[in-house]
């Protein structure tokens, strides 16, 4: 029995808490849920999370991930009494329900402090989608190799990153790659796409700035200024989960289409993408794109990441290559100017265009054919039994 305070504890049916800070980390986690229902038919879930989730499990979260989403040191410390409380009361949460595992996704500031609460409890923690580690904070994976039971890797280089450091992680194959194909069969044509959003009949340029408020406040200004220099384009916002319209049209009278980003990208021409899982997902797309990242945009910043991370490139489909495919426009390089000129590479016609493809065949092929979210709800079942 756990160090907590389940009650009426019953063997036959599992519990799983689930916790995750951000649009992406909702997604697949629904899906890991709806796989966990399949090997456990009594399975039982309390969670941190949105509104896949609430649909997934049929029931509300302990907290909202889009009371969660803050990014940056400047917007954590303004929301700081936020942040202690939703950890006050996952942590809570976590106690009375006392799961049979505590299952994280990425957001590692916020959940390898649950991680350390479950450990003290008696709980087995299991990590999908490992935080960044590689990239920078390397001093996380001592607490990951502390309190996490195990790692599943959805980035193929990161089991021998984890290696070097003396613990095994499993690579479960790539959750947006079993996305992106489902959804594949039933994305629309892009005469149906810009009848159903009222859009103007012309070639589309997607602008993905990002799901945090953060983000695009920092990058969308940048990729409209980009997009003002290619008038043979109409440029399109992608409005994210959670974000009030308002935000986007104080900015802009562009049309903004939201809860939409895979079909979106699917039918534009090319896309500018602040770097994250979009740029993944782009990628698999076969969308033509350049990334985008200003956060505050001084030389001072750029140079003191540059001494911090530890890795050649922050993109994913370049991590995963291991080698340039999409150009990568960081903090002050990140303006119109260039992001312009880079664009007008990609796209159709450009000088680079084909070579970007042929560069996401080579990534495709480096991610293989593992269903991350079925193989990892199996590994967690086979293991807390």
């Amino acid at each position: 029995m756990y160090l907590c305070d389940r009650i009426n504890y019953q063997v036959d049916n599992m519990k799983y808490f689930l916790s995750v800070g951000e649009a992406s980390g909702d997604i697949h986690a629904a899906e890991l849920i709806k796989e966990l229902q399949k090997v456990d038919g009594n399975a039982e879930f309390v969670y941190l999370g949105g509104d896949l989730m609430r649909e997934a499990t049929g029931c509300e979260p302990v907290v909202d991930y889009r009371d969660m989403a803050y990014m940056g040191f400047s917007e954590v410390l303004r929301n700081i009494d936020k942040v202690f409380g939703n950890l006050r009361r996952a942590k809570e949460a976590l106690r009375k329900s006392c799961p049979d595992a505590l299952i994280l996704v990425d957001y590692p500031s916020f959940n390898l402090k649950l991680a350390k609460a479950a450990h003290q409890l008696g709980i087995p923690v299991f990590y999908y989608i490992s935080p960044k580690v590689w990239a920078w904070k390397e001093y996380r994976v001592k607490d990951i190799k502390k309190y996490v039971t195990g790692l599943f890797s959805i980035l193929p280089f990161e089991v021998e990153y984890f290696k070097k450091h003396n613990y095994d992680v499993t690579y479960v194959g790539n959750p947006s790659v079993e996305e992106i194909e489902q959804r594949m069969a039933s994305l629309p044509a892009v005469d149906d796409f810009i009848n159903t959003h009222n859009l103007e009949a012309r070639p589309i340029l997607a602008l993905v700035p990002g799901s945090r408020r953060g983000e695009i406040r920092n990058n969308l200004p940048i990729m409209l200024e980009a997009a003002k220099r290619f008038p043979q384009y109409q440029a399109v916002i992608a409005g994210a989960p959670g974000i009030d319209a308002s935000m986007y049209s104080s900015m802009s009278n562009l049309p903004v289409v939201t809860g939409a980003t895979f079909e979106l990208m699917s039918v534009a021409e090319a896309a500018l993408v602040t770097s994250g899982t979009a740029t993944l997902e782009a990628a698999l797309l076969r969308t033509p794109q350049v990334v985008c990242y200003r956060a505050n945009g001084s030389r001072i910043s750029y140079n003191l990441f540059k001494r911090i991370l530890t890795i050649p490139f922050v993109s994913l489909p370049n991590l995963i290559a291991n080698r340039e495919i999409v150009k990568e426009m960081l903090m002050h390089y990140c303006e119109p100017e260039g992001v312009a000129l880079e664009l007008s590479k990609v796209i159709p016609g450009g000088a680079n265009h084909q070579a970007q493809l042929d560069g996401y065949t080579h990534m495709r092929s480096r991610l293989g054919t593992n269903k991350a979210a079925q193989t990892t709800a199996r590994l967690i079942f086979e293991k807390i039994n």
